[in-house]
């Protein structure tokens, strides 16, 4: 049995009086893609926040390699191999794309290792590489999109969370980001995927938990799922 990465327990987030995250249990397993699919405002990014410690929650807890992470913030859990690419990427914009990648290596000190992490996102990417001296704020949106996983690649995660990476992305791109996430899970990263477009995601996942008014409601084998009337009647617009 795989091991349990990440383990979200009763988790209740509030902002602005509004109860965004209403007590949500899921968990993601060594060597996993799950996705996280659910209609705007359903939740998702706000859970997303909170598993990284740029939000605080108002009850519940989150296990990260079996210990509690309450409390700590997004440096601290790259450290430890939790690393996120936020909705709206979050690039620095007045950096080159190698300098972006070079950022993503922060906590490390193995010089000769990140030259070569570098080189491997340049192969997942070969659009980057064409314009690896280029200033990042120049950029598209779906290269922005393929920067900040790079960026995010390069602190070698245990755990890629990733937040509506195809949003606001041309279709042609969106294919593109697909299929680098495909790669990297390929790779042995074990990914969460919050994500819009709930056919694309579940597409590509092992499980899926749907979220609705920031609760789960349904869970499950994630081509089961998408095969579901009810999820497609709910989030595939049939």
């Amino acid at each position: 049995m795989a091991q349990v990465l990440l383990k979200v327990k009763g988790l209740k987030v509030a902002y602005g009086g509004i109860q965004a995250v209403k007590g949500v249990d899921f968990e993601v397993c060594e060597g996993e893609l799950v996705s996280l699919i659910g209609s705007n405002g359903a939740g998702k990014t706000t859970t997303m926040k909170a598993i990284t410690g740029s939000l605080g929650m108002a009850d519940g807890d989150i296990e990260y390699l079996g210990k509690s992470i309450r409390g700590q913030g997004p440096w601290d859990l790259v450290r430890q191999g939790l690393a996120m690419v936020p909705e709206g990427r979050g690039v620095f914009t007045r950096m080159t794309i190698t300098e972006n990648l070079q950022m993503g290596a922060y906590i490390r000190n193995d010089k000769a290792e990140i030259l070569l992490d570098v080189d491997k996102v340049f192969t997942i990417f070969p659009r980057l590489k064409e314009r690896k001296d280029q200033l990042a704020g120049t950029m598209s949106g779906g290269e922005q999109q393929m920067l900040a996983m790079g960026r995010a690649l390069m602190s070698r995660p245990k755990v890629l969370l990733l937040d509506e990476p195809s949003m606001g992305l041309a279709p042609i791109m969106v294919d593109k980001i697909f299929e680098v996430v495909r790669e990297v899970y390929a790779q042995g990263v074990t990914i969460l995927l919050v994500e819009q477009n709930a056919s694309r995601a579940l597409a590509i996942a092992d499980r899926g938990y749907v979220m609705d008014s920031g609760l789960i409601t349904m869970t499950g084998d994630a081509k089961t799922m998408l095969h579901d009337p009810k999820v497609r009647a709910a989030y595939l617009g049939e």
